[in-house]
């Protein structure tokens, strides 16, 4: 059985990939993983592989969901990112996005925060 905080972030990650197809992107994987390493979302557009962490949360009590993304998560999204691109022989550049949900009774919010950061190849 899943837990309150599990189904909240599955709600999310459907947010956030409807959300990227009305936005004209593909979706590729979600929730793909290699070893110990996942990526929620993985799309594409005309230019770019884009590795998304959706984050979500029921307020902001503590801060907007994206802060929650430190570089602990930014380096494991990158590894994730490099074994998905040598598995799948990926040619296209490589950009990692944020997606921020607020998902409560009395708010409902989401952001695509493009480019969120740059790896350090």
């Amino acid at each position: 059985m899943k837990t309150e905080k599990q189904l909240q972030g599955f709600a999310g990650e459907d947010m956030a990939a409807n959300l990227l197809l009305q936005k004209g992107y593909r979706i590729l994987e979600r929730n793909w993983r290699c070893g110990h390493l996942e990526v929620d979302i993985i799309a594409e557009n005309d230019d770019y592989l884009v590795i998304v962490e959706v984050k979500t949360r029921k307020s902001v009590v503590f801060g907007t969901p994206e802060v929650f993304v430190d570089t602990a998560k930014q380096r494991h999204l990158i590894r994730a990112a490099m074994c998905y691109a040598k598995f799948k022989e990926v040619t296209k550049e490589i950009r990692f996005d944020i997606i921020s949900v607020v998902n409560s009774p009395e708010c409902q919010e989401i952001n695509h925060i493009e480019n969120a950061f740059k790896p350090k190849w």
